[in-house]
């Protein structure tokens, strides 16, 4: 019994090392970049065994390339834990008590099969966010929600769809210069838009939605649609907040990459995981639902919400823009090489005759 459960240590260690390994390759593709996704699920799954190989002989071997593992892992998820200093800076008390100063945004991916409608009206009464996003919205769900929330939100920017790709921003605060965008992808839409705050202040806004990684399919239109985004944050003349459902991770080379193009700052940094999906199993959770945000802002809190019959927990972002971002980004750069890359992948997907992914998932 023993001999054969050393051999399945050393088949489960040899999976565990190579799921470890691929992620770090620039082969973008979903059966790759996919085993990214569960770090922190993986670094348990290394610990346990690693306690579990020492009842085997030459176990403190594999218990050794199984810490390994562990501490691999660990490397990419630590920055999302209390142990590591926080990206973005807490607002100070005169910050909390200026709200002319504040935005507060609800994002939630509702699903598109999900019906609750009454759920997310009142989370939205409940919380009365500055600004509502939904995404995964057909003409159903924007009917529901302009019924009950068009007077309290009069400024709407609606793109319903059948195919998941709909999204929808309500607002109390003004919108301008409103554009609805498929930049890389026909079908795939994103939203770029202009917000007003009670001081008078503009800030630019991006609501993003970016197709799903899947095993059979690279990831080339995905992490395009976020590196152009990336790309025009950095050069807007406006502090800019880039959110929505990325379906990527905070700790993957595609998002972490988004942030060295763009320079701004992740919340969840020495805050929390903050998992949003899945909300129907507690033993696959990680965060795709996203914030970044200019240094100009500061943070005055974030939060998940609870469930709304979605396959997705709500997230909420309260934040101050001030006049001095007295912060430099400490997200990295990108050096020229890198960039003319990145813009090649961009270009050639968005020359791609094809159908997103998963359109037909909620049918």
């Amino acid at each position: 019994m023993i001999y054969y459960f050393q051999w399945l240590l050393f088949g489960l260690t040899a999976i565990l090392v190579t799921a470890t390994l691929l992620p770090l390759s620039k082969i973008r593709f979903g059966a790759i970049r996919g085993l990214a996704f569960p770090r922190v699920q993986l670094f348990w799954i290394a610990v346990g065994l690693a306690v579990a190989s020492l009842a085997v002989p030459l176990g403190f071997w594999i218990a050794a390339v199984l810490l390994l593992v562990a501490l691999a892992q660990l490397a990419y998820i630590v920055k999302f834990t209390p142990l590591w200093p926080r990206q973005s800076v807490d607002a100070d008390a005169h910050q909390q008590a200026d709200s002319r100063c504040h935005i507060s945004l609800l994002a939630a991916n509702v699903k598109k099969s999900n019906r609750d409608y009454a759920a997310l009206i009142d989370l939205t009464g409940k919380h009365k966010p500055d600004v509502l996003m939904a995404i995964e919205v057909d003409e159903d769900w924007i009917g529901a929600l302009e019924a009950q929330l068009k007077d309290k939100y009069p400024h709407l920017i609606s793109v319903p769809k059948e195919t998941g790709y709909g999204m929808c921003v309500m607002s109390r605060l003004p919108l301008s210069d409103s554009e609805v965008r498929e930049i890389v992808t026909e079908g795939v839409p994103s939203v770029r838009t202009t917000v007003t705050l009670g001081t008078g202040a503009e800030l630019r806004l991006y609501v993003v939605h970016p197709e799903p990684p899947v095993i059979d399919h690279d990831t080339k239109g995905r992490d395009s649609e976020i590196a152009h985004i990336g790309i025009e944050a950095a050069r807007d003349t406006l502090p800019s907040i880039v959110t929505g459902d990325l379906n990527d991770v905070a700790w993957s080379t595609t998002t972490r990459g988004f942030q060295r193009l763009s320079g701004l700052l992740d919340p969840r940094v020495g805050r929390g995981f903050f998992n949003t999906f899945s909300a129907f199993h507690w033993w696959a959770r990680w965060p795709l639902d996203h914030l970044f945000h200019d240094p100009q802002f500061r943070l005055i809190n974030m939060a998940r919400l609870e469930k709304i019959g979605s396959d997705h927990f709500p997230m909420l972002f309260r934040l101050a823009l001030v006049e001095d971002p007295a912060q430099k980004s400490e997200t990295g750069t990108v050096d020229a090489e890198e960039k003319a890359d990145i813009k090649g992948m961009i270009a050639k997907e968005q020359k791609r005759d094809r159908d997103p992914i998963g359109t037909d998932w909620e049918d």
